[in-house]
């Protein structure tokens, strides 16, 4: 297992979201930048947070004045690609076209996403 392939709960996830909306902050400025439903939340328990995603090496802080910043250290991306990858790995055996079969026949998908979906099939079958 990579450094980043740690399992990640929803509440990091929020914690990381905050970061990548807003760029980098202090618990305070995280905290302000959290979903509705995480806006209760203590500041220690989104101090505690940040630290385990630091531990995880998903943040990174300055710690050199007396308000620590906190920043994302890993792309918004970079996360997706790790976790998608974990998730065909575990769920479908590493064929990702399953999980891409799964998603077309299960979700709704915008008349957007389904013409670039068509334009890349397109794209990919030129290529062959």
């Amino acid at each position: 297992m990579t450094r980043y392939e740690y399992e990640l709960g929803d509440a990091e996830l929020d914690v990381l979201r905050a970061l990548w909306d807003s760029g980098p902050g202090t618990v305070r400025d995280v905290m302000a930048h959290l979903p509705a439903r995480r806006r209760g939340v203590a500041y220690t328990t989104v101090q505690t947070l940040l630290n385990r995603l630091e531990q995880k090496g998903y943040v990174a802080s300055d710690k050199s004045d007396l308000a620590h910043v906190f920043r994302a250290k890993l792309t918004r991306e970079r996360v997706r690609r790790a976790r998608v990858k974990s998730l065909v790995g575990q769920l479908y055996d590493g064929a990702a076209g399953a999980l891409a079969l799964h998603l077309v026949k299960t979700q709704k998908l915008s008349r957007e996403e389904l013409a670039e979906l068509h334009k890349l099939i397109e794209t990919l079958d030129a290529d062959e």
